[in-house]
């Protein structure tokens, strides 16, 4: 039986998208924005971590070890390199460039996704993909050309909330599927 954690990986996608969308409400009014910085990389160390386990090792079926472990990837590092930028006071434009190309992934493993129905809901699962990476999309234009603009900021707010309102509705399906499915495993070193 193989390990999987897709869960930490969801509940971690379901925080650090609640944190974004809380920082663009609140947070980037305030003058002093560091105290952000520990929860972003918090976020984006666990993604970083669990992410390039995924990648590297291979440890679910097929193609998801791509789509979860590459997104979670450039998830962790959008988010460690935006809690850098917050700690040191730095322009979030650079961060929001790779947030750009790694929102290009996000929709692309999303449209496959649903395209090779994959996952136990591959619609869900595919919009929940697709609307993370438009926010990643989203991130440049926004800090380049529309920081001030309050409407445009609260409908990246509301992309934000739907999405970890999505991924929230899928982490606790899954989660209630896996405590069953792996109620009964037992460690090889436990043997029988």
């Amino acid at each position: 039986m193989f390990i999987d954690y897709l869960t930490l990986i969801m509940i971690n996608m379901v925080a650090g998208t609640a944190l974004l969308a809380y920082y663009l409400w609140k947070g980037m009014d305030e003058a002093d924005q560091r105290p952000y910085a520990a929860a972003f990389f918090g976020v984006g160390l666990l993604s970083l971590i669990t992410g390039l386990q995924l990648s590297f090792t291979w440890p679910l079926p097929g193609s998801y070890n791509v789509g979860y472990g590459d997104t979670t990837t450039l998830f962790g590092v959008v988010f460690l390199i935006t809690a850098i930028a917050l700690w040191q006071g730095w322009n979030l434009v650079p961060v929001s460039l790779y947030a750009f190309f790694a929102g290009i992934d996000a929709v692309i493993v999303g449209i496959r996704i649903f395209s090779l129905q994959l996952t136990k809901e591959p619609l869900l699962s595919a919009v929940g993909f697709v609307l993370a990476g438009l926010g990643g999309l989203g991130a440049a234009p926004f800090f380049l050309w529309f920081k001030g603009n309050k409407t445009v900021r609260m409908l990246g707010v509301l992309l934000l909330l739907a999405t970890a309102a999505l991924w929230a509705v899928t982490f606790y399906g899954s989660l209630w599927g896996h405590l069953d499915s792996f109620s009964k495993w037992v460690p090889a070193t436990m043997g029988k």
